[in-house]
């Protein structure tokens, strides 16, 4: 069945270019196990986050959060190290984005082939409608928040970390991408390098059709979790208006779309343009300044190409310096030997393992 013309109104274009009505976690190839690599362990807890409490959605201030620990964390207790934030993509949660990039192997190998020792935390940033934006918004709750302040003292508070910003390394896939490029732009006081994955959603564009009936599949939504039978693109759109357009005045959803009775909503694009990191990277070249470093990569068959070349413009035209590259796949064909191969090294060559001042 050919699927319908429907509004992709600013960043719900984004999250739709490179996915379909599918299955949410998507089956990705992965690296063999390097001989010899020894095992990380993995501890499954919960953080709870003051930030998303009372959120208007209902959910959860009880976050799920994966702690991956090095080999070495069990056998040297004075050992502190620093610390990976990886954020996953719309539509999966921390669990399904550790099979997308293949944890644990992907760590142990990495480690294997002379990546140091770091500490990765996975958080699940998922919601009914299967994404945070990791953004602030009474509807979700604060991920925003979140992610730079409760995450990062919950583990700081119950790990041996390295306490501090040059010693944390902040970094996601897709929607985990655009975490990364907007909580790296608003709190560089808490990170020390970025690298963004695919980022989604870096721009803002215009509205587009909606048709008939994409229109009364929205409208005939009365709570939160009748989307869950939703085709992904018209899932990911209430996802947007609930992190980049909430009203507390709105019940039941709590949102605003940009489309009201088949009349585009000049004023509700206005509000998600104002998210796009595109629009506000400016504000925030004072920030992105004091990285140590920044690095952006990209499928050559990936829609999202074209946003994250720009990105990557925009930093060399403040003379901010940044990595970019393209290399051969789709949105997520590789991602699991990315992750192994060019993030964890990365962030072994430019966080901090001096300790803690």
């Amino acid at each position: 069945m050919k699927r319908k013309n429907i509004i992709m109104a600013v960043f719900g274009a984004a999250l739709a270019m490179h996915a379909a009505p599918a299955p949410a976690q998507v089956t990705t190839g992965g690296p063999a196990a390097v001989a010899g690599a020894r095992p990380v362990t993995i501890e499954r807890i919960k953080v709870h986050a003051p930030t998303i409490e009372g959120n208007l959605e209902g959910e959860s201030a009880d976050r799920d959060v994966l702690v991956v620990l090095p080999p070495s964390y069990g056998r040297e207790p004075r050992r502190r190290y620093p610390v990976i934030y990886a954020l996953h993509g719309y539509s999966i949660g921390a669990e399904q984005w550790t099979g997308e990039i293949h944890v644990p192997t992907t760590v142990q190998n990495a480690f294997a082939r002379g990546a140091r020792e770091m500490i990765l935390v996975l958080p699940d940033s998922n919601t009914v409608h299967n994404g945070s934006m990791y953004s602030s918004s009474v509807t979700t709750g604060d991920f925003e928040t979140f992610i730079a302040r409760d995450l990062v003292a919950y583990i700081d508070g119950h790990y041996r970390t390295i306490a501090k910003r040059d010693s944390r390394g902040l970094a996601g896939h897709s929607m985990g991408g655009y975490g990364t490029t907007r909580i790296g732009m608003k709190h560089a006081d808490m990170f020390g390098a970025l690298y963004m994955m695919s980022p989604c959603c870096l721009s803002a564009r215009d509205a587009g059709r909606m048709d008939a009936d994409a229109m009364k599949a929205l409208e005939a939504v009365r709570t939160p979790a009748d989307s869950a039978g939703l085709p992904f693109i018209l899932r990911a759109q209430l996802a947007t208006a609930a992190a980049w357009s909430p009203n507390p005045k709105s019940p039941p959803l709590y949102l605003d779309l940009p489309v009201k009775d088949g009349v585009v909503q000049p004023q509700i694009l206005a509000r998600w343009a104002a998210n796009a990191p595109l629009a506000f990277v400016d504000q925030y070249v004072g920030n992105l300044r004091r990285y140590r470093a920044i690095a952006i990569d990209v499928g050559d068959r990936d829609g999202l190409k074209g946003d994250a070349q720009t990105l990557h413009e925009v930093l060399d035209r403040y003379g901010i310096g940044n990595s970019f590259q393209i290399y051969e796949g789709d949105h997520t064909s590789r991602v699991a030997w990315r992750f192994q191969d060019e993030l964890i090294p990365f962030f072994s060559r430019n966080l901090d393992f001096g300790p803690a001042k």
